[in-house]
């Protein structure tokens, strides 16, 4: 992994969801996470859709505190704040780039910490947004 790289959620969801049906998406998530862990971005909006989607959305959800625990321990990688100024930005980002409003967040809080590139599966890999390549670690 060169240069800084901001994860989704999905990234990170991945890399705790231990189903048989999930296996390589785990094994490369924790893969990503282990790499180079100082490349790596994430923001406020990953912190909260991680816990909401681990403790509610999970075929084997996570416990509250589990969960909770985990998200101490993203949040001692690099995070972006979601703030006014971003999100003006991201709504400008939503609509020429027409992505929902979450995407453009995301691409939005990228480029605010400098990265390369967004590691995502719900974006169009390959793509390059306001100077981010997206690209998806699962194909």
């Amino acid at each position: 992994m060169s240069g800084r790289a901001f994860l989704d959620s999905n990234v990170l969801v991945y890399s705790v969801d231990e189903s048989p049906a999930e296996k390589a998406k785990h094994e490369r998530a924790v893969e990503l996470l282990s790499a180079q862990p100082e490349s790596l971005v994430v923001s406020t909006q990953v912190l909260q859709e991680f816990y909401v989607v681990t403790t509610r959305k999970l075929k084997s959800p996570l416990s509250e505190e589990v969960a909770a625990r985990a998200v101490r321990g993203i949040a001692k990688l690099d995070v972006v704040s979601v703030d006014v100024p971003l999100v003006l930005s991201a709504v400008d980002t939503s609509r020429t780039a027409q992505l929902s409003l979450w995407d453009a967040l995301i691409i939005e809080a990228a480029s605010r910490a400098g990265c390369e590139r967004v590691l995502s599966e719900d974006l169009n890999t390959g793509q390059v947004i306001r100077g981010v390549r997206i690209e998806n670690p699962f194909t």
